[in-house]
């Protein structure tokens, strides 16, 4: 398998899950500028979203959209530590926590990275993610991860998001449970190896 990838950007959530599988597989390195491959090669060839993440097979066929990847990786490895079985209620919780990841979150960081938003709209952002932030603190109140007790493809992603609070001015300090839940998940060794791979650590 091929993780086509940026440094630091929502793709780091499949690595660090293919980390915490023991996958083997190559990194390979885009530049979202210039829709270019590390080697040069032509990225939009290979997802013509133009962004990452993307898993490429040794079949050629490719799949994107992290929340899609984590789920058919702890799927093909019969994971339920990382990712509960099909049908059961844990398994929709998981997908619950990816999809309010991927729209509460995600997307608004995503706003917050555009250099033409005006003062107005950032603040509003801001405070959407606030009320966010806040939300899971409570729930991290009385769970270590997620899920529960147990790490799960939902934390891969959650704080891989968490990452970008430092560059868009955000301290997560003021929500404490968040913020252990963060060192938490950052000493992990397998968080740890992807950051270091990425260029990050």
């Amino acid at each position: 398998m091929k993780l086509y990838f940026s440094p630091g950007a929502c793709s780091l959530s499949p690595h660090i899950v293919l980390r915490e599988l023991g996958e083997k597989f190559d990194l390979v390195k885009v530049d979202l500028g210039s829709k270019k491959t590390e080697t040069g090669d032509d990225y939009m060839k290979v997802n013509p979203k133009g962004y990452v993440p993307a898993l490429e097979f040794k079949d050629s066929e490719v799949l994107t959209e992290g929340p899609a990847i984590v789920q058919y990786l702890a799927d093909g490895a019969r994971a339920t530590e990382l990712l509960p079985a099909a049908g059961t209620m844990e398994r929709y919780r998981a997908i619950e926590w990816l999809n309010f990841i991927t729209s509460e979150i995600h997307k608004a960081f995503g706003s917050l990275f555009n250099k033409s938003l005006n003062d107005e709209a950032r603040r509003s952002v801001m405070d959407r993610l606030s009320n966010r932030f806040a939300l899971l603190d409570r729930h991290l109140a009385n769970n270590k991860y997620l899920l529960g007790q147990a790490f799960s493809v939902a934390d891969a992603y959650c704080w891989t998001c968490l990452r970008w609070t430092k560059g868009v001015g955000i301290d997560l300090s003021n929500w404490k449970n968040l913020a252990d839940y963060f060192g938490r998940i950052a000493d992990r060794p397998t968080v740890k190896d992807a950051m270091k791979a990425e260029g990050l650590a």
